[in-house]
């Protein structure tokens, strides 16, 4: 969809959200993104737009310059802000894993540099993304050092100019095949036209869940995700079944020793069972164990389950989470959602249905709705597989910002499509409710 719209992206990852929105029919002119190889992958998805590296908390006035310098004194129609979540994330190193407290600390919160920014170039609508804990997180306020909702504060900073319309979704409820809960803040500047029509009937600048069970749709499981994908099957007992035979390096899985890969394979395929829950001893096959032991309870052989030895030679289950660790997807459901943890057996539901092996990034980028020309680049091999997982799942899935972006782009030019999502539907008003707004 060609368009003339400007845009601005701040915290973009590696863009493949904002390919959503670009598809339908912003144009991004500026985006910035705190690591260079992020940036470096997001910019060759966004052909034409100018990147700033960097913590935006220093870096945002060169947002705003290189803006100008591009377009002028043009608000830009649309800006786009993902950032990490505040109370576990200073903006530096390890984005989105950093714990402070009630967070905050003294330094300039993430919320406020993304005021400073739309004060600033006054877009005529922002779209803040982020984790549901962002809608009751605290964190401090820089000025009277209290603990506020961290949405609420840029909620009350732009509250002069805009109207807010939170919400709260599951995006398998709009065709992306995986449990990705998340919440959404889009501003609307008190100027544009379609606000009226939205607050006269009681509307929001959402659209309606086509694969919500609410709304007589159905959502994509698992199974029919990977079958429509029609990717050679992989396994990882060896390096040479662990790559794709076709040789495409973005389907390929880590290598596991003999005992991680007998723990796995003992699950059976397609259960979504747990490896906590393998009973059968390998060596005297019958069923020998307590839920709690490590050990056969017949032979003495080490369980096919999570076991670690420990520093005096005696054999423990690891301590983890045993409802969501080391587990099979379950394949007639939408898929767990996909982390930046996907590459480790032990976080959460990350073992292929019926195959002895992780998801491959390739499965995860199309699970969170990749297309299929996204641009890697040559991330694979300067930056290995653990970083383009990071990406992969740090990413807004372009499929539901697409969606998005159309019914904005409608409202911005005086159309109100058919299918908006009431503002009374429970997605908004459990965010609402969250945020304590009247």
């Amino acid at each position: 969809m060609p368009s003339d719209s400007h845009a601005v992206s701040l915290f973009s990852n590696c863009g493949a959200g904002d390919i959503g929105y670009r598809s339908a029919g912003f144009h991004f002119d500026v985006m910035a993104e705190l690591e260079p190889r992020r940036l470096e992958v997001c910019l060759l998805n966004h052909r034409g737009a100018v990147g700033v590296p960097g913590d935006l908390r220093e870096t945002w006035p060169d947002v705003v310059e290189q803006y100008r310098q591009l377009v002028g004194d043009v608000s830009p129609d649309f800006l786009a802000a993902c950032p990490p979540c505040q109370r576990w994330s200073s903006a530096r190193g390890k984005r989105g894993h950093r714990v402070d407290g009630v967070a905050g600390s003294r330094e300039k919160l993430l919320v406020t540099v993304i005021a400073d920014v739309v004060s600033e170039l006054r877009p005529r609508i922002t779209v803040v993304e982020n984790v549901p804990a962002f809608l009751t997180g605290k964190v401090r306020n820089p000025e009277t050092r209290e603990a506020v909702c961290a949405a609420r504060l840029l909620i009350d900073s732009l509250s002069d100019n805009y109207r807010v319309f939170p919400i709260l979704v599951d995006l398998c409820d709009f065709g992306v095949p995986q449990v990705r809960r998340r919440a959404f803040l889009t501003f609307i500047r008190l100027d544009v036209p379609a606000l009226a029509h939205l607050e006269k009937h009681q509307l929001s600048p959402y659209p309606e869940p086509t694969h919500a069970t609410d709304f007589d749709g159905r959502p994509i499981t698992l199974a029919e995700a990977l079958i429509n994908l029609g990717l050679p099957p992989l396994d990882a007992s060896s390096k040479e079944v662990a790559m794709s035979p076709d040789g495409n390096k973005m389907h390929c899985v880590p290598v596991w020793n003999d005992e991680r890969y007998a723990m796995v394979a003992a699950i059976p395929p397609n259960s979504g069972n747990s490896a906590w829950d393998n009973d059968e001893c390998s060596v005297c096959g019958v069923v020998s164990a307590r839920d709690t032991n490590a050990l056969c309870l017949s032979c003495g052989a080490v369980m096919p389950r999570p076991v670690i030895k420990a520093k005096n030679g005696r054999y423990r289950l690891i301590r983890g989470f045993k409802n969501s660790s080391y587990s099979r997807m379950k394949p007639n459901e939408p898929a767990p959602v996909i982390t930046t943890a996907s590459g480790r057996l032990g976080s959460h539901h990350t073992i292929h249905p019926s195959e002895n092996r992780l998801l491959s990034p390739l499965e995860c980028a199309k699970l969170q709705t990749f297309p299929d020309n996204f641009a890697w680049g040559d991330a694979l091999k300067k930056y290995g597989h653990s970083n383009v997982r990071i990406m992969i799942g740090e990413a807004v899935p372009p499929l539901f910002t697409k969606q998005h972006g159309r019914v904005l782009q409608s409202l911005l030019h005086g159309r109100i499509p058919r299918k908006l999502l009431p503002k009374a539907d429970s997605r908004c008003t459990t965010a609402t409710e969250k945020l304590e707004i009247d």
